[in-house]
């Protein structure tokens, strides 16, 4: 019975100060100030780490800036360029070796399959996670990697595991008594209450730091809320700061328990597997949402996959093609601290919740820009990509052309003969002075990537 009666004084005095410093802050949006010292803490521990990297690595062995950490060293010249050299003389066989070699660089690095494994970093965070071995350095430095392991898997992990327990338990719970309330202003304020406080808590089970800026251009009700993507977190990260409709997928287990309640308190909008494939039905529901001007605004992430928080790959034009004020919000984190990238080919989403749980933390920022609307003569591509270049630029992101769907399709057919045309043109002289793609000739089909999807569940 003592050691009972242990475990449970130990459990209480756990769960009341977890409450007491942590969950009623949060719930009501406040902070004592402990993120803050943790914060400053890790930061000087990390350039402490740093020095020691630079005074006791060999120089070559210290990592470069990510714009230069290419596995080889291209000629970033045109190809233009590279081919005028080739014109006005007969055929030689060497000719054929700049092709070749522009396709073996293609092939061992090319600009589109990077985006889908995690950035490198600039120096070692003490995390597993690097492409150097800088904890054999020293003693002192690898003394501090094993008691940043303690301190990560067996504090917290802990308290951020108990934080989300709670805060998805009382999102299921408040959303469904919420959920029995008829119709009314004050459902539709206790729902926002709900979702709000719950996702503040979820948040602090990540450590999570945001800074929000631009706040006055936040999404308002009835419009559409467009991002780039990089993880499942970005709801939480999003929701955090304001309430939105979710879309997607229906699905079973846990996330379907937590789709039900969570639709009995607010107007989300699921799919059916069956009914997610048709265009037409989504796009009909979706506009049938945002023509209510009392219901939230719609969360939709249009790359379709998450990137890798290095740059913005195409928009897929459904979002576009609904109509109402597309409110645009770039979001970038800080990898210094945790990589919230999730590789779903590599990593399921357990062992993705695992690697966020047991990083330092995790920092990022928002911003919230202008509303945009569709221009007179302008197609849903051409907004699409407008909104794009403008996210791109607002978050310091690489703009790329390319479908996020190469994650796991091949490139179509189609998209290869229009190379090899422009390949052709510029060989015999008439191409165009740059090898520049045009984003019309990239496939832009489908509908709007959901905020909950089968990937991101």
């Amino acid at each position: 019975m003592e050691g009972t009666d242990l475990v449970v004084k130990l459990l209480s005095t756990w769960l009341t100060l977890v409450g007491s410093l942590i969950l009623l802050p949060s719930a009501f949006g406040l902070s004592l100030g402990i993120s803050e010292i943790y914060m400053k803490i890790l930061v000087k521990t990390l350039e402490w780490a740093t020095l020691r990297i630079e005074k006791g690595a060999p120089k070559e062995s210290v990592l470069k800036s990510p714009a230069s950490m290419g596995i080889i060293q291209r000629d970033e010249s045109p190809m233009e360029k590279g081919l005028s050299g080739l014109r006005g003389r007969d055929f030689e066989l060497s000719d054929v070796f700049y092709f070749s070699k522009k396709g073996l660089e293609a092939i061992v690095e090319d600009e589109v399959t990077q985006r889908f494994s995690s950035e490198e970093l600039v120096s070692w965070n003490l995390l597993t996670r690097t492409n150097v071995n800088f904890h054999y350095i020293s003693p002192k430095l690898t003394i501090v990697w094993v008691l940043g392991v303690l301190v990560r898997y067996c504090f917290l992990l802990p308290l951020r595991v108990t934080l989300a327990f709670i805060g998805i338990s009382l999102l299921i719970i408040g959303t469904t008594l919420v959920g029995q309330l008829p119709d009314s202003s004050l459902k539709n304020w206790l729902s926002e209450l709900v979702h709000l406080t719950c996702c503040r808590i979820c948040v602090r089970s990540l450590s999570g730091t945001i800074h929000y800026h631009n706040k006055q251009y936040r999404p308002q009700k009835g419009g559409i809320c467009v991002a780039n993507h990089t993880s499942p977190i970005d709801v939480l990260i999003l929701a955090t700061d304001g309430c939105y409709a979710m879309v997607g997928q229906v699905h079973g287990g846990l996330m379907g328990i937590i789709q039900r309640a969570m639709v009995k308190a607010c107007p989300h909008v699921w799919f059916e597997r069956s009914e997610i494939k048709d265009r037409h039905l989504v796009t009909k529901r979706l506009k049938e949402h945002i023509a209510d001007k009392k219901k939230l605004p719609i969360l939709i992430f249009p790359e379709g996959t998450c990137i890798n928080n290095t740059s913005v790959m195409m928009f897929k034009k459904g979002s576009f093609e609904i109509g109402g004020t597309i409110y645009p919000v770039a979001i970038k984190y800080n990898p210094q601290f945790g990589d919230a990238f999730w590789n779903s080919s590599k990593y399921n989403l357990v062992s993705y919740l695992l690697r966020i749980m047991t990083s330092w933390a995790i920092v990022c920022d928002v911003w919230y820009m202008p509303p945009m609307t569709r221009e007179e003569g302008e197609d849903a591509v051409q907004f699409a990509n407008r909104v794009k270049s403008a996210i791109a630029v607002q978050g310091g992101l690489t703009e790329l052309p390319w479908d996020g769907g190469l994650k796991r399709a091949k490139v179509k057919d189609t998209f290869k003969e229009e190379q090899q045309k422009t390949y052709s043109k510029m060989i015999v002289g008439n191409g165009s002075p740059s090898l520049a793609l045009d984003s019309s000739t990239v496939d832009n089909h489908g509908s709007p990537e959901p905020a909950f999807r089968s990937e991101s569940l």
